[in-house]
């Protein structure tokens, strides 16, 4: 019987003109301060802005808001293309636009969508999203950040924790949590903007890895937002806040294929220039067989993030498949990583190779934007739905 289904893992042309655009703004703008930017944790705003330019920090928002226009699928090839080059920008623009951006567009009505997205789309500001606190970070439901009513104001009270882009930022999404009179929690998002008396921004977190990428605490004391900045009604916060998640957890995924993607090229390179015993790293077994773990879990890793890319851009629900794609790939490139650093030696424990900074970098993506573990929950729930 004839079977008319088929699947093409072939990029388009369009798709492989854009991935070889980020691969040489990569190469050409990024390479060359990726050191000085880790060391001084300096945050990398001609980056950004050049980002904003060739419009990667719009990239899945619609021309007319000011945004590129791209798919999901578009974001995830930007994404990795930063990431095998420096995670801290790739970080940057997940945390900006698969978060901020995304939630904001997402669940906007027009005359908000109109007031913020364009700036945000085109990089004349720039996006933070606001989940985690001091004292919830997987348990997202404990949040402690309160917002009361007060006629056409909200007043906000608490604070965020590990808020990346927060330093830089002008305009945040941020999760609130309120009881009502029957003594239910109802978790509500608000638009904050940076100027308003009461915010502020708190420590600056001084991290292992992905030390270009600004994180920081968000404190807020008796925050008045005007009611135009809640997001959809209260109560949908929280609904909201797990739907972004999806999306953002295959940005997630993308860059942590950047980064096993990162260190294979990186350790591929320097099997075929190191020589051993009259002999290249590279024909020995031990080393081929480490490479060759390292492309099948990199490849692997790689298909995930674009069936949930795929499945997304056609409106269904990733909510296992972001889950799958972001723990298997997170998981991928911290094996990289450090097999990478194995291949190395010495060398690989020096800054003068790339693999060093990958290796500091990698563990993040293993506990960002929901741990392996939560993962792995999120998975199980679905299996037995």
């Amino acid at each position: 019987m004839a079977n008319n289904t088929s699947i093409n893992f072939e990029l388009t042309e369009d798709q492989r003109m854009l991935q070889q655009m980020a691969r040489e703004f990569s190469e050409k703008e990024i390479k060359p301060h990726v050191l000085k930017f880790d060391e001084a944790q300096e945050f990398p705003f001609d980056i950004v802005n050049k980002m904003g330019e060739m419009g990667f920090l719009g990239a899945m928002i619609p021309t007319e808001y000011g945004g590129a226009g791209l798919s999901v699928i578009d974001f995830v090839l930007i994404m990795e293309e930063l990431a095998k080059v420096d995670p801290s920008v790739a970080l940057t623009l997940a945390a900006h636009h698969g978060l901020c951006l995304s939630h904001l567009y997402t669940f906007a009505n027009e005359e908000q969508r109109k007031k913020y997205v364009p700036d945000l789309a085109t990089g004349k500001k720039i996006g933070a999203w606001g989940l985690t606190e001091p004292s919830s970070g997987s348990d997202a439901g404990g949040m402690k950040t309160t917002v009361i009513r007060d006629g056409d104001f909200y007043v906000l009270n608490g604070s965020k924790n590990f808020i990346t882009n927060a330093s830089y930022a002008s305009t945040f999404v941020i999760m609130s949590m309120n009881v009502d009179d029957k003594g239910k929690k109802k978790h509500t998002a608000f638009i904050v903007e940076k100027d308003m008396p009461g915010f502020s921004i708190g420590r600056k977190e001084n991290k292992l890895g992905f030390r270009a990428s600004d994180t920081a605490q968000l404190i807020f004391e008796n925050v008045r937002v005007p009611s135009a900045n809640r997001l959809g009604n209260e109560g949908d916060g929280f609904h909201q806040a797990l739907a972004t998640l999806d999306g953002g957890r295959i940005g997630i995924a993308a860059l942590s294929v950047g980064i096993a993607q990162g260190c294979l090229d990186a350790s591929i390179k320097y099997a075929k220039e190191r020589s051993q015993f009259g002999k290249t790293l590279g024909d020995f077994q031990a080393v081929q067989w480490k490479l060759a773990d390292m492309q099948v879990e990199t490849d692997a890793s790689r298909l995930l993030t674009f069936r949930a890319a795929m499945m997304k851009m056609e409106g269904k629900n990733v909510n296992k498949e972001a889950a799958i794609a972001k723990y298997f790939a997170s998981e991928t490139c911290c094996r990289a990583a450090n097999e990478a650093v194995q291949i190395h030696g010495g060398y690989g424990f020096t800054k003068d190779f790339p693999v060093e900074k990958f290796y500091r970098d990698a563990k993040l993506m293993t506990i960002g934007e929901g741990t392996s573990e939560v993962q792995k929950m999120v998975i199980a729930k679905n299996i037995f739905q």
